[in-house]
């Protein structure tokens, strides 16, 4: 049996992320694991889209498809900008789309 040193644990909560810190990561998790929430995403890495259209090529209704990003902008997953009266949603940064491929490639797919 292996047994931590004194030393690795004093040291430990140096490493580890704090209380608030754990919260949101657990919240991020959290966020991708609702399936329509990753093929919303999944359709938002390749293009920019508005409610309309991500209603469509997900088969959902408005109303749910506006409350999923609701989530998604709380943790600034995703970021919106106006067009005249439509509003475009794209991931807020690349590394979502890593952070999917990287479950992907986990996966085997």
């Amino acid at each position: 049996m292996i047994v931590a040193t004194a030393k690795v644990l004093n040291d430990m909560d140096c490493y580890l992320p704090d209380d608030d810190s754990v919260k949101r990561i657990a919240r991020f998790f959290a966020l991708l694991s609702d399936p329509s929430r990753v093929k919303l995403l999944s359709a938002l890495t390749i293009s920019p889209l508005c409610v309309t259209d991500i209603a469509a090529i997900l088969n959902m209704n408005q109303t749910t498809v506006s409350h999923q990003l609701r989530l998604l902008r709380d943790l600034d997953v995703v970021s919106c900008e106006r067009q005249g009266k439509i509003l475009k949603y794209r991931i807020a940064n690349p590394k979502i789309n890593e952070i999917l491929l990287v479950g992907v490639e986990y996966l085997g797919y």
